[in-house]
């Protein structure tokens, strides 16, 4: 392969949407990753995801005309497998019960599955929880995907930033997961503002 098309390759990221309340985290998401090139995000919603983003958006789900969607069953995804290049997986938001299949392999669907092969391939995991209070078992589930060396990024949003409006507020936590993609985005910055 030429030197030149190594430089050019895009950077390929999957986002798994699931039925936990959230959903405005992966829009938001999704609308930040829109605007950045050499890009390739191929995204999977679980079985609930559609029905909590109408009730939470508003509106029915509509995938941004830059990702390209995969059946929640869909194992001839890309990511299913450890010999495609996706590099990461966010999973936005991240319900527990997803959390505790992954914590003991169960790759019961497609999230799970690429979930899997992000921690068997030492590649990026980062699960945006949004559940509270945690019981042990959540802990405990949170701990083994942790030592596993995935990423727990809850959706606590930060004020220091003093947002005024609620896509300011979780653009807080957002932002953060865009940082944790190595992706470059403009945004306040302890002592640097």
């Amino acid at each position: 392969m030429h030197i030149l098309s190594l430089l050019i390759m895009k950077r390929k990221i999957a986002i798994g949407i699931t039925g936990a309340s959230g959903s405005i985290y992966a829009k938001r998401l999704l609308n930040y990753l829109a605007f950045l090139d050499n890009l390739e995000v191929g995204l999977v919603l679980s079985k609930n995801a559609k029905d909590v983003w109408n009730l939470e958006i508003g509106e029915p789900f509509h995938a941004p005309e830059f990702v390209k969607v995969f059946e929640f069953h869909d194992y001839f995804a890309p990511f299913a497998s450890g010999s495609s290049k996706y590099e990461a997986l966010v999973i936005v938001p991240c319900s527990m019960g997803t959390v505790g299949r992954i914590a003991h392999g169960l790759s019961d669907d497609l999230i799970t599955r690429a979930a899997d092969v992000m921690l068997k391939e030492k590649r990026k995991l980062i699960c945006v929880i949004r559940d509270t209070p945690l019981n042990l078992i959540h802990l405990k589930n949170l701990t083994l995907i942790s030592e596993a060396g995935g990423m727990i990024l809850p959706a606590a949003p930060s004020f220091y930033s003093k947002p005024t409006t609620i896509e300011e507020l979780v653009d807080t936590v957002v932002h953060r997961i865009i940082d944790h993609l190595n992706l470059e985005i403009q945004t306040f910055r302890w002592g640097e503002n």
